[in-house]
């Protein structure tokens, strides 16, 4: 985990922190797994990633496709559309969000469930 946010992270979380962003609660530098990611909202599964120059396409298209498949939906933007349109990012986020049903709908049941009264 980074100590310090990038400029582009700082302004995005002004939009996503304390639930701010249509209700929904994102947590920052989130770990899922095995992979920190930067911004996470629970509740509906939502990754978003900010992107710099440094980013390999073919890591991220791999990283999505991992989360992908664990059930999770991943927005990929980039610092120059936060720096100069973090309004309309966070507008974009907040229709994906809105657009992805509540965890428990979209969370499978557990293929081998214990017994009755077994289990933990």
């Amino acid at each position: 985990m980074r100590r310090e946010p990038t400029e582009p992270e700082k302004r995005l979380w002004r939009g996503l922190s304390n639930s701010r962003l249509g209700g929904f609660k994102f947590r920052r530098q989130a770990v899922l797994g095995s992979r920190i990611v930067d911004f996470f909202c629970p509740a509906i599964g939502l990754v978003v990633e900010v992107d710099g120059h440094t980013h390999d396409p073919e890591i991220d298209r791999n990283r999505d496709a991992l989360m992908q498949d664990a059930g999770f939906t991943t927005i990929r933007v980039d610092n120059t559309d936060v720096m100069e349109n973090a309004e309309g990012v966070l507008l974009h986020v907040l229709a994906v969000a809105q657009s992805l049903p509540a965890r428990a709908q979209w969370r499978l049941p557990h293929p081998n469930p214990s017994p009755e009264g077994e289990g933990l």
